[in-house]
């Protein structure tokens, strides 16, 4: 069965750094694209960053450029999202989302989230 798993969400300070995980069972990563999405209280779901499966290009949206650094580590089935400097406007459900096609809003599979709050 194929699953994504959220992990390293939590409470941080504004300015502060978080690890987000994305680990994956039933399928081998390095062959997807993945993506990571977030959902704040009251807004549309938005794309943060994705890392397309061909030749590892990375992309972002223009609110974290600079800030968030994703990364994949095929020996642990593993991607990550690196977020540093962080504002309390990224505080929201953040998720990761597989595809074996590209990068894109309609991701094929997805995790069910971890919630990261940027506040003091």
């Amino acid at each position: 069965q194929l699953q994504l798993v959220e992990s390293g969400g939590g409470l941080v300070q504004p300015g502060g750094s978080l690890r987000l995980s994305c680990a994956a069972s039933g399928f081998t990563l390095d062959y997807y694209a993945i993506g990571w999405f977030r959902q704040a209280p009251g807004k549309e779901r938005e794309g943060v960053s994705c890392i397309s499966s061909s030749d590892g290009s990375t992309y972002y949206a223009d609110s974290v450029k600079g800030r968030f650094t994703i990364s994949r580590d095929n020996a642990k089935n593993t991607v990550y999202l690196q977020m540093n400097s962080l504002k309390p406007e990224d505080t929201a459900v953040y998720y990761c989302a597989a595809d074996p096609g590209v990068c894109s809003n309609g991701m094929d599979y997805w995790g069910k989230g971890t919630l990261v709050t940027v506040s003091s």
